[in-house]
């Protein structure tokens, strides 16, 4: 069984690269520059991280999807939803900034092309994503029903057998910090956070949901060193 990453280099898909490699090797990590804020920031992180697992790493362009795309996520002149900690299990709030942030068929898209490496492989393949419990509330495509979907698609559209498997899809971001703690993941490669500033902006809503999940398995060191010492 071959393996495929989708790595942004963020929290999710980095832990669902640790958890995959306990079971089996990947041959290839992808990461995509849609023209999101923090593209420099994303890939070079995923980078960081592929290199330290030792997984062959590929960025592929879109920018076809960044013309197509109207959300604050790409567009730096819309302003970013700010959640503050304690809104961010209001669903309401919750689900008014995934909307801002909205990439239409984001993850359709990427699963699509990383089919396309998968069968190039030459046998049976996993597309290994970093999807969460959490946000799959607010974000369809990050759930599992969007995971069947996407296999019944994938068993029609490929010849090799190609199957989209999540290791963190059950969940939270505070069991996925948990996971990585245990696997020692290297958190201070990660990059979980819209913005692509000098420094994680600590205010967005994945930087809150990470801090959140960091304070919640008492890592106060990890907190400072990520976010800087309050």
């Amino acid at each position: 069984m071959a393996g495929i990453a989708l790595l942004s280099g963020g929290l999710d898909s980095t832990l669902a690269v640790a958890l995959y490699l306990e079971k089996a090797g990947i041959n290839l990590a992808l990461t995509f520059d849609y023209g999101q804020r923090a593209n420099e920031k994303e890939v070079s992180a995923a980078r960081r991280i592929a290199d330290y697992y030792n997984i062959p790493h590929k960025v592929i362009a879109l920018p076809f999807l960044q013309e197509q795309t109207h959300s604050a996520l790409v567009n730096r002149s819309e302003d970013l939803p700010l959640l503050k900690s304690d809104e961010l299990d209001d669903l309401s709030r919750a689900q008014l900034s995934a909307h801002q942030v909205w990439v239409p068929n984001r993850n359709g898209l990427f699963m699509n092309i990383a089919a396309v490496y998968a069968e190039n492989l030459g046998e049976p393949a996993d597309l290994i994503t970093g999807f969460n419990q959490e946000e799959a509330a607010t974000f369809p495509d990050n759930s599992l029903e969007f995971i069947d979907a996407m296999n019944r698609c994938l068993s029609y559209s490929t010849q090799e057998k190609v199957t989209v498997v999540s290791p963190t899809s059950t969940l939270t971001k505070t069991e996925i910090v948990r996971e990585g703690l245990r696997l020692k993941v290297p958190f201070e490669h990660i990059w979980s956070c819209y913005e692509s500033k000098e420094a994680i902006c600590g205010q967005c809503e994945s930087c809150q949901r990470l801090k959140r999940a960091l304070l919640r398995n008492e890592a106060q060191g990890l907190v400072d060193q990520l976010f800087g010492a309050e």
